[in-house]
């Protein structure tokens, strides 16, 4: 079992920009791909960026290069760095990890993560 908890301070005024963290514990295997996921309009959860254990990243279409994210393999903390904020990206933020043996690399939806994160709250005020 992997276990997820997210944090971050989670208000900001547009334009500005925070850093969530997601620490995992548990069955920590390095062949692991993580990911930041939100709520999408008509969907439960969208994915924002993932990163696989050899490091590939995957940017979600709308991302713009606002958003980075980053991986400590030595303390087992996934990062997401958000910059330029909008009010559009007010949302819950989860971090998801999967093994990605079945899958070559990073799963592609949301519903292929097993182990996720309680979320945590981002608010951008206009």
């Amino acid at each position: 079992q992997v276990q997820l908890v997210e944090s971050g301070v989670g208000s900001v005024q547009a334009g500005g920009s925070l850093r969530l963290s997601c620490a995992a514990s548990g069955y920590i295997d390095r062949k692991y791909c993580m990911g930041w996921f939100r709520p999408a309009l008509g969907k439960e959860r969208e994915w924002v960026l993932k990163i696989a254990s050899d490091g590939t990243i995957s940017y979600a279409y709308y991302e713009e290069g606002r958003f980075t994210i980053s991986k400590d393999n030595a303390n087992h903390t996934l990062y997401l760095q958000m910059n330029s904020l909008e009010p559009e990206d007010t949302a819950m933020y989860y971090c998801a990890a999967e093994d990605e043996g079945p899958w070559e690399g990073c799963p592609p939806r949301p519903s292929d993560y097993t182990y996720w994160g309680q979320g945590t709250q981002v608010t951008v005020s206009s």
